[in-house]
């Protein structure tokens, strides 16, 4: 049974810090290029970061450019979003997406609400 289970959201100040995980089953994970969405509250669903399978830098939106990180541990079918100096603007509900040509796989998602 193919899974994406998000873990890390919750409640940060404005200028901190969390850490989202995203913990990967039941297909090849490291063959799969990965990726992190969000939506907020009456926006679309926006693409955040991407990683290609061999990991490397990552692409970001410019919204994000310079505060957040994605990373990968294929070894561990683990994937990471980094998120430094947030903004009430980032809050979102945020996926876990991974990615094969036609295959998509997602996560249920995880709320990252940023407020003082």
């Amino acid at each position: 049974q193919v899974q994406l289970v998000e873990s890390g959201g919750g409640l940060a100040q404005p200028g901190g810090s969390l850490r989202l995980s995203c913990a990967a089953s039941g297909f090849t994970f490291s063959i799969y290029a990965v990726n992190w969405y969000r939506q907020g509250p009456g926006k679309e669903r926006e693409l955040v970061a991407s990683m290609v399978t061999a990991g490397g830098s990552g692409n970001y939106a410019d919204s994000v450019k310079g505060r957040f990180t994605i990373s990968r541990d294929n070894a561990k079918n683990m994937v990471y979003l980094q998120m430094n100096s947030l903004k009430p603007e980032d809050t979102a509900v945020y996926y876990c997406n991974a990615k094969r040509f036609w295959i998509d796989y997602w996560g249920q998602g995880t709320q990252v609400t940023v407020s003082s």
